[in-house]
């Protein structure tokens, strides 16, 4: 398989018993989850679907999709984040099925299975995210929501994301992200596009580091999330 980075997934695997620590060098994500589910819950009522998070990692957003009662399958490349996922849904006596593979792999075994896909904080980690986004298209039933979330690619999001987020106010571990690997809207806009996806929704995304909180915004500059329908 060639849309795999191995060095993205040795970069997390170090991290996977960090997954649940609110205060811990994934806070970042523990901070934006409940703004990311509330734009997913405004756009699509869960309860019943069938759902996709892709790049799961230790199931933050699988278990928030999940409490609203969608039926959720987490799929991610990094063995022991999947086992941290497993065992916290377990203790959360919730019901979700995570399995360790890749979107192209799944996509060899089923088409048109899911009511809404989500791959939020992942494109910017893999080779090629057109790719990803072409999977998640096939995996989608007729109508169905896609939603992505990633980092802009300019001036401001590097001294942001990066120095600020990485460097000077620690709030990442340094070499979490590689400025050639921020998307662009107009980017990602045409990847689904090409996918036949239509868009839908863009919205921007603001965290407040020393509050700790994360809210919508018309700037999309940096952080944002968007929503393409099938």
């Amino acid at each position: 398989m060639t849309n795999v980075d191995t060095q993205e997934i040795a970069k997390f695997s170090k991290l996977a018993n960090d997954w649940w620590d609110v205060n811990g060098p994934l806070r970042t994500l523990h901070d934006m989850n409940a703004l990311r589910l509330n734009y997913i819950l405004n756009h699509t009522p869960l309860a019943g679907l069938n759902v996709l998070d892709v790049g799961c990692g230790g199931g933050l957003l699988s278990e928030g999709m999940a409490l609203h009662e969608a039926r959720v399958l987490g799929i991610d490349l990094d063995e022991k984040s999947i086992a941290v996922a497993q065992k916290h849904a377990i203790t959360s006596n919730l019901n979700i099925s995570y399995q360790c593979t890749a979107i192209e792999t799944l996509c060899q075994q089923q088409t048109h299975q899911f009511d809404v896909i989500t791959c939020l904080e992942m494109l910017e980690h893999v080779p090629d995210p057109a790719q990803i986004i072409q999977s998640c298209a096939q995996l989608l039933k007729p109508n169905g929501f896609l939603y992505l979330s990633t980092i802009n690619r300019n001036i401001k999001s590097y001294g942001l994301a990066i120095v600020a987020a990485e460097y000077i106010l620690g709030l990442l571990p340094r070499g979490t992200h590689d400025f050639e690997r921020f998307i662009k809207p107009s980017e990602l806009t045409a990847w689904c596009r090409a996918a036949d996806l239509s868009s839908r929704h863009l919205q921007g995304l603001e965290y407040q580091p020393f509050k700790r909180q994360t809210r919508f915004c018309d700037d999309l500059s940096v952080n944002y999330i968007a929503l393409f329908q099938k």
